[in-house]
């Protein structure tokens, strides 16, 4: 198999699919989503050809097998897409393949969204060059909005360019511990299988859900005891470290219930944030104690506003929902996705709410004690 060639028509074809999931704000938005994927997809080359490469380092040779077993794993034990995806790998020379910037008001956790014709309204919008996206940030603030800009080192396509090459292996994440780079692929190739257009959270908790359930079986059956162990101790940060900020989210949701009309009472509610943000960072410095000095959460911890906690929760709000309906499909991975279609195909409200009854209804039947 060879590399991509981006000829005209590759061009002309990549440029239509893009606008449909990406969509544009602006002709310069649309250029440098085009653009930057189409250099994405240049730089990739099939990960046998790297294997096969005497100049390719041994850990990158390593670590490449490995995703191809993960990738094995992920299509005959999680009953994931078996298509181009995940065999293909790019150096991109920087830290995360694009930057996401999110927004959201001073007194909300609600995020700024975006629209665009095929992926529907999101809570973000991605950029291939940091400085554009600080630039947006910068845009937004000055709108009134807390803005956060945050890089990410994947992205899905949905799908859509499996005929191009489909989504590659990525610098970005293929040094990552083994169960954290099982668990990105999972997450990965899951947007493949359902997508709800206008429901961020539904999407991400979904592939949470999968990331989750799957990373725990593949360490289970293919982890070293030190992979497994690494995992654990990752695990169990990012546990502690979600039940931080959810505490901080449900301390500011209750202060933004109220909605001031003077400037006084706004003054005091700003203050009531304040302390709540205050006591975050006290906790979290706690936690970061507890762990060790770990600092891994630092730069989130530096920026965290409105716009970051937005984002966060569309990762976790939904995600017990999914993991109780998939035990109550019988732990089948198919019959496990057809229920997941089955919720997307609801309206937004509904599908919310029948997740929020699995949940209710997992704990009551989840004996205590």
């Amino acid at each position: 198999m060879r590399a991509i060639r981006t000829t005209p028509r590759t061009a002309a074809l990549l440029t239509a699919v893009l606008l449909g999931l990406s969509g544009c704000a602006s002709i310069g938005y649309y250029w440098q989503s085009v653009s930057g994927h189409l250099q994405l997809m240049k730089a990739a080359r099939p990960v046998d050809d790297w294997l096969q490469d005497s100049e390719t380092p041994e850990k990158l040779r390593a670590r490449l097998a490995l995703t191809q077993q993960i990738r094995r794993f992920a299509v005959t034990e999680l009953k994931l897409p078996d298509n181009a995806s995940y065999q293909r790998y790019a150096d991109l020379r920087r830290k995360a393949v694009v930057w996401n910037v999110s927004a959201a008001p001073e007194f909300s956790l609600t995020l700024h969204t975006w629209c665009f014709p095929v992926t529907g309204c999101v809570g973000y919008k991605g950029y291939f060059d940091e400085d554009e996206a600080r630039a947006e940030a910068d845009r937004l603030r000055a709108q009134g909005l807390e803005a956060s800009v945050y890089g990410v080192p994947a992205y899905s396509t949905l799908g859509w360019m499996n005929w191009a090459g489909g989504d590659p292996l990525l610098n970005t994440f293929i040094g990552y511990p083994d169960g954290e780079l099982a668990r990105l692929i999972f997450h990965e190739l899951a947007h493949q299988v359902v997508y709800a257009a206008n429901d961020m959270d539904f999407n991400e908790s979904f592939a949470t859900a999968v990331e989750r359930l799957g990373g725990a079986r593949w360490l289970a059956a293919h982890g070293s005891p030190a992979a497994r162990e690494e995992y654990a101790v990752y695990s169990q940060r990012r546990q502690q470290f979600r039940a931080l900020t959810l505490r901080l989210r449900r301390e500011l949701s209750e202060i933004y219930e109220s909605k001031p009309v003077q400037a006084q009472e706004r003054r005091a509610q700003a203050a009531m944030k304040n302390i709540a943000m205050q006591t975050f960072h006290t906790r979290y410095a706690a936690l970061r104690e507890s762990w060790g000095g770990y600092a891994g959460y630092d730069p989130w911890v530096a920026r965290t506003n409105n716009a970051s906690l937005g984002a966060l929760a569309a990762y976790d709000e939904l995600v017990p929902g999914f993991e109780a309906l998939f035990v109550r499909e019988g732990s089948d991975w198919p019959r496990f996705y057809d229920a997941v279609r089955r919720l997307a195909a609801l309206p937004k409200a509904e599908r919310h709410a029948a997740l929020q009854t699995f949940t209710t209804t997992q704990n009551k039947e989840t004996p205590h004690g």
